[in-house]
């Protein structure tokens, strides 16, 4: 389950990416979540996904 308070996701999708997964699509499809409320979440603090970083920053 993703956390719901953006600043938690935050924390949680970057170790998730940085740890088990190559990419944003590959988490979400893995953990079938939407990409596009993730991307919407994170945007409203400010972050945004880096690919070549494969974080959100």
């Amino acid at each position: 389950m993703m956390p719901k308070d953006p600043a938690m996701l935050l924390s949680y999708v970057n170790l998730k990416l940085r740890d088990f997964y190559t990419s944003l699509d590959a988490l979400c499809e893995d953990l079938d979540v939407d990409r596009n409320e993730i991307v919407e979440k994170l945007s409203g603090i400010d972050y945004h996904y880096d690919e070549e970083k494969n974080q959100f920053v």
